[in-house]
């Protein structure tokens, strides 16, 4: 378990993390979201011990991270997939760890065998794909077995069969009773693999929640409904819902209310209903919804990027 209290982090005038408490719970994913700029990698710098906190606390499993004597048996993590020296070999970068942390050399061959990198063990990292040099950073995450996970963007590089293969890998972990923490910018995946969310922006907690009830609090979430008799039924749902808007096919776009309560408005009526439906947003829809205001930087037309909160010219 990962505990964070009133953390802060500050860089000068700059707040990158701001008075963030949170709990990644054990026997879940947890997906760690935000815009660029966030402050993701500085909070999950500082639960490593790579940064100290201008204030507050972060520990894990009851502890710093950096009173740990052999750390990679408690915690293993993959913040930079390119960390290794280009001349040393996969086995050789994993053997140096293992040596570091007591953990036996048959460890490393184990290791290398879960994320499929023995046939190119003795090769030498600077000739690796980003792909590979991911599996190694995974290996290196997984070597002592630990019971938390810290993985920053861990899919990138791979292919789809790579993608499935770590989506399916966490899960497992997870399912073990394990605490997995996990940063991506892919919406897709995170929505495939995580259970809950945290998310920050501009240093801030905005959520922290499971998944669906995620995706609840966005004004994505309508019902559809279509009736041969659309004016009777807009009638009868106006006083009751936030909105209600026509969409070209006749239908009915209701914000506000949940498919048995428009379905209750239309029986009490008197309406027919033809089609009944719930259009539930996506975790990007939501995602995007709800950190609008934290975005730092956006594009202009010319695809420049700009601050999004800079003065106008």
């Amino acid at each position: 378990m990962i505990e964070a209290r009133n953390l802060t982090k500050r860089y000068g005038p700059v707040v990158a993390v701001d008075d963030l408490t949170f709990d990644v719970l054990p026997g879940v994913v947890t997906g760690f979201l935000g815009p660029n700029g966030a402050g993701k990698s500085t909070t999950m710098r500082m639960i490593l011990g790579l940064d100290a906190p201008s204030s507050g606390t972060v520990t894990v499993d009851g502890r710093p991270y950096r009173t740990m004597l052999r750390p990679l048996h408690h915690v293993g993590a993959l913040l930079e997939a390119r960390g290794i020296h280009p001349g040393r070999s996969a086995r050789n970068y994993l053997l140096c760890l293992a040596q570091a942390n007591a953990i036996p050399e048959a460890r490393v061959d184990e290791a290398l065998d879960m994320v499929g990198l023995t046939a190119v063990a003795r090769k030498r990292a600077g000739g690796y794909s980003l792909g590979m040099n991911q599996r190694l950073g995974i290996a290196a995450a997984l070597l002592g077995d630990p019971d938390v996970l810290l993985l920053d963007e861990p899919v990138n590089g791979l292919d789809p069969e790579g993608i499935i293969w770590i989506r399916t890998l966490l899960r497992g972990l997870a399912a073990e009773g394990r605490t997995v923490l996990l940063s991506s910018h892919l919406m897709t995946e995170m929505a495939l693999t995580a259970d809950r969310l945290i998310v920050i922006g501009r240093g801030r907690l905005i959520a922290d929640t499971t998944v669906d009830e995620f995706i609840l609090r966005s004004s994505g979430n309508r019902v559809r409904v279509r009736s041969p008799e659309v004016g009777r039924l807009r009638a009868a749902l106006e006083p009751e819902a936030e909105a209600v808007e026509t969409r070209d096919d006749g239908a009915l776009i209701v914000t506000g209310l949940d498919c048995p309560e428009v379905a209750t408005l239309a029986a009490a009526a008197g309406v027919p209903v033809h089609e009944l439906v719930a259009e539930t947003a996506s975790l990007e829809q939501a995602y995007l919804e709800l950190t609008q205001d934290s975005v730092d930087y956006r594009p202009d037309q010319s695809g420049y990027p700009i601050s999004a909160n800079a003065d106008a010219a």
